[in-house]
């Protein structure tokens, strides 16, 4: 009971902070939910109901804890083609029957889907995916539509459209394409501004803003029509009495039609991979690490998408990038979510009439970005770095799926790549006799509490039956020690790679040790730790040189007597206990100048924010400073407008009544009050006064110190470097 107690006062005292991240997410939602429905063929306010219908459904019933749900990317091209074939009426049947069927796989608890489909067959069916929305959107957004028969021609057409718009003759179309492209270059440049008030608004957001704002600026200084023409203007935003009063009628007629049956199962197939996917990212960025329960989130994801259908809306599926919001924001259960959907109720009911002043040009071109994302040239040199046979898998995908049609480029991924690891073991017999042997020993080696779990994978592990695995892997508290051994294993391919990976930096985070040994007896053709293992030929190893940077870096840490090593670092356990990496993913550090003690540690680090489409890399420059005792933990910066929003959402600063200038200018949070009071002395107040204003925080018994989420320069770095030792100093002096 008190524990009860103690989750209904922990829910209230984080309410603040989850209704500030539902806001922020709503302001990113509200562009995206009607670029994706038009770009679906569906009302543009179908995807505002998917959203609303999602927050509210899976905020209450749903078993993850910081997603965002509403309208997906990847179902943007199976959409298209049944309001194509079977109507709008015959489409909104078709998301009822998927909800209905996604209900039926979460009853019969297969969350584990997903485990079945390679790697990198779904990257290129997501790829795929990402081309289909950046070709059919690309020429509204240059004011330009076209019909054509296949995706492949939307794409082939795109320097066409380009060249149009260059020979426009009515002025209204090159509007809507000026407004297209300069949507698309907020949309490429804006994350790139490391502004911490400017990222309140998000980029797409911004794009409304201005686009209203242009609106009204012709009509009211220059008392003239809105100039972009009108067949490219946002229209049919209803009233919320009209959606209400004005239901759709789900036409059940072609129930049994080839079309339709074929578009229940494609539309069930992409949610669900995509929301199981997405779950998966984003528990990676919750900051309690809490695991997600996928069967009790696909049946609510299910009812969501029921509801949705009734009422006019697309499939509720988890979406990656407003969730990376969502967290990044200070959202902690579900209820931010709900808020979220509460947002975007406020937002039709108060500024419905506001939303036809936006250009479908703008929209379209938040989607172009977004397909770009989905598709990037990066992707293909990942998985190339990764193997070549991955990328043959790849392509076969994405090609087949943009050519057929998505179930049949998943179906034809799966298909190559089963053959691909034939071909590689010269053995069909290793994959046939042992696909249905249990092929994983588990046990625990000490019978005492804190003995190590030992897990034996024998003959092969791949795709096909990697769920015998991770059901072994799950049922192990991440606090614990776990070996898993390949050394009887003649196969392990790129999918478990990867997994085995997620695994390592779960049971890190939460304070276990997991070890993968017995590959040594393995080789593989890349570099790359995520390759498939078989006996292959050791790949030969290229040094490069230093650039310039790491010239002057090389040349600063000798003129103070300091080490310097360029070389990249993994191993970042010492950060991770630092609030500000909490829902961060560290990929390395590199550039490293330490003293002889090495209790001070200068880095570059690159670390990324959010997972998948929503990942953006960010490298900064840090310094970190071993101090040998215990301090009090805290997080120290320079007060600001954000600060005092904060201070709204329930971050509470710690004030110093005796020393009101500092308290005035820094922005001081941290749990234990008394301590940190006790801890900053005057010398240590009077220190932070008289010097540049860093970001400085303690995570118990070492401090992280940096000035901007980019990469210093010399200069900043000498800066930074005297402040470190100077602040070292100070502490050192204070009473412990």
């Amino acid at each position: 009971m008190s524990q009860e107690k103690n989750n209904i006062k922990e829910f209230f005292k984080a309410l603040p902070k989850n209704i500030f991240s539902g806001f922020v997410v709503s302001l990113i939602a509200l562009p995206l939910c009607l670029g994706l429905a038009m770009a679906s063929e569906a009302p543009p306010i179908a995807g505002v109901i998917a959203a609303v219908v999602g927050g509210i459904v899976v905020s209450i019933f749903g078993g993850s804890y910081v997603t965002i749900t509403g309208p997906g990317n990847g179902l943007v091209g199976v959409l298209l083609v049944a309001v194509t074939t079977l109507g709008l009426n015959g489409t909104y049947a078709a998301v009822i029957c998927s909800g209905g069927l996604l209900l039926i796989l979460g009853f019969l608890r297969m969350g584990k889907l997903a485990d079945y489909f390679p790697s990198s067959a779904i990257q290129g069916m997501l790829a795929a995916i990402g081309l289909i929305i950046l070709g059919k959107q690309f020429h509204i957004m240059l004011g330009n539509k076209i019909s054509r028969e296949t995706s492949i021609d939307y794409l082939l057409e795109i320097p066409s459209t380009i060249g149009d718009v260059f020979v426009f003759e009515d002025k209204g179309l090159l509007y809507a394409a000026i407004a297209g492209v300069l949507s698309l270059a907020i949309m490429v440049f804006y994350p790139k501004i490391r502004n911490k008030y400017l990222q309140l608004i998000p980029a797409p957001m911004w794009i409304v803003i201005l686009s209203i704002s242009f609106s009204y600026y012709y009509e009211l200084v220059l008392q003239q029509p809105n100039p972009i023409h009108p067949d490219y203007m946002l229209s049919g935003i209803p009233t919320l009495n009209e959606i209400i009063t004005q239901l759709p009628r789900p036409d059940f007629g072609g129930v049994v039609s080839i079309s339709f049956i074929s578009s229940v199962f494609a539309l069930t197939l992409i949610a669900s991979i995509e929301s199981l996917l997405s779950i998966k990212a984003v528990d990676k960025l919750d900051p309690e690490k809490r695991r997600s329960n996928v069967n009790k989130d696909i049946k609510a994801l299910g009812l969501a998408t029921i509801g949705s259908g009734f009422l006019g809306g697309l499939n509720v599926v988890t979406v990656i990038a407003r969730s990376s919001v969502n967290v990044n924001n200070g959202g902690s259960n579900r209820s931010s979510n709900f808020f979220h959907a509460t947002f975007l109720v406020v937002f039709i009911l108060l500024f419905s009439t506001q939303l036809t002043r936006i250009p479908l040009p703008a929209l379209m071109a938040i989607l172009v970005f977004t397909g770009y994302r989905l598709a990037a040239p990066e992707k293909v040199q990942k998985i190339f770095y990764i193997g070549k046979e991955q990328l043959i898998i790849f392509f076969v995908t994405l090609l087949v799926t943009l050519k057929i049609g998505l179930i049949t480029g998943i179906v034809a991924g799966v298909g190559v790549t089963f053959i691909i690891h034939i071909v590689i073991n010269k053995s069909f017999g290793m994959f046939f006799r042992n696909i249905l042997k249990p092929n994983v020993l588990m046990f625990k080696e000490q019978s005492d509490e804190n003995g190590t779990y030992y897990v034996s994978v024998k003959h092969f592990c791949s795709f096909l039956n990697y769920n015998k695995l991770k059901y072994k892997l799950d049922a192990i508290p991440e606090d614990k020690d776990v070996v898993v051994d390949f050394s009887m294993c003649e196969f392990v391919d790129h999918t478990v790679m990867e997994n085995l990976h997620d695994y390592q930096e779960l049971f890190l985070k939460k304070g276990g040790h997991f070890e993968v040994v017995g590959l040594d007896m393995h080789d593989t053709d890349s570099a790359h730790p995520f390759a498939l293992r078989r006996l292959l030929p050791v790949p030969n190893i290229f040094k490069s040189n230093l650039t310039k940077r790491q010239t002057n870096l090389e040349a600063l840490a000798k003129d103070y007597s300091l080490n310097y090593t360029s070389t990249k670092r993994k191993d970042t356990h010492f950060l991770d206990n630092f609030m500000f990496f909490k829902t961060k993913k560290i990929n390395h550090i590199y550039n490293q100048i330490t003293g002889e003690k090495e209790d001070l540690l200068m880095f570059d680090i690159e670390f990324s924010e959010g997972e998948f489409i929503a990942k953006e890399v960010v490298r900064s420059t840090m310094l970190h400073i071993d101090l040998h005792r215990t301090i009090p933990q805290f997080t120290l910066d320079k007060e600001g407008f954000l600060e005092k929003v904060y201070a709204f959402a329930g971050f509470k600063d710690v004030p110093f009544e005796q020393h009101s200038d500092f308290s005035k200018r820094f922005y001081l949070l941290g749990e234990d009050e008394k301590a940190i009071k006790n801890f900053f002395v005057n010398d240590l107040v009077q220190f932070f006064e008289c010097n540049p204003y860093y970001h400085v925080e303690s995570n118990g018994n070492s401090l992280l110190v940096f000035s901007k989420e980019r990469l210093a320069s010399n200069k900043e770095v000498k800066t930074l470097l005297n402040f470190g030792k100077r602040l070292r100093e100070v502490i050192y002096k204070t009473p412990s």
